[in-house]
């Protein structure tokens, strides 16, 4: 018996993501063929073809598929820390620190930017915002940090970290930018506290 169209088509996407996923994250965008994705995958070009339109699409379904896991990871991050602000600035500093990891490295802070452009047009930069905005308001009502504009803020937050990312990604020492790009990332946020009396 075979297997329904809808999930028929949801297999050969998630064939070619997870064929296309290896080939990015080992010999990165430029190396990678699209005999690479479909051979590893047990697949035409034809299917590739009609599912993401060229490799450039596939890339960018790659990346939609990276940048969820790792909203799904930051959540926990924040969700398991103490207080609210402590989770704020934990889930910002995991973002920066993401960029040590070579798949997101390669794949999100190299490739992404190089083929698709500015990271702070993707689509899934406004979802950011918006997710930032609504924790500084939170903590706004909280108390906790100062009156802040907080569109305005979650939009400079989400700049400082993409840029933060960026620079590791691109470094000849990650290990010690990654060190340097988080103390003066939390140095930062800590400047939106309100001070005690």
């Amino acid at each position: 018996m075979s297997k329904p169209r809808p999930e028929m088509i949801a297999e050969t996407r998630a064939k070619l993501i997870a064929a296309a996923r290896h080939a990015f994250g080992t010999v990165g965008y430029a190396q990678s063929s699209m005999d690479d994705f479909t051979a590893g995958a047990g697949l035409t070009r034809g299917a590739l073809y009609h599912h993401f339109g060229d490799k450039k699409g596939l890339l960018q379904a790659v990346i939609q598929e990276i940048d969820a896991e790792m909203t799904a990871r930051l959540n926990r991050v924040s969700s398991s820390a103490p207080t609210r602000w402590q989770g704020f600035v934990d889930e910002c500093v995991a973002y920066i620190q993401m960029a040590l990891e070579p798949e997101i490295q390669r794949i999100m802070f190299r490739d992404g930017p190089a083929v698709l452009g500015d990271i702070s047009q993707w689509p899934s930069t406004n979802g950011c915002i918006a997710a930032l905005s609504r924790s500084l308001s939170q903590l706004k009502a909280d108390g906790v940090i100062v009156d802040v504009d907080e569109e305005a803020t979650a939009r400079l937050i989400n700049g400082a970290s993409s840029h933060a990312a960026l620079w590791i990604a691109n470094s000849d020492d990650p290990q010690e930018t990654s060190k340097r790009a988080v103390q003066g990332f939390r140095t930062l946020l800590e400047r939106l506290r309100v001070k005690g009396p």
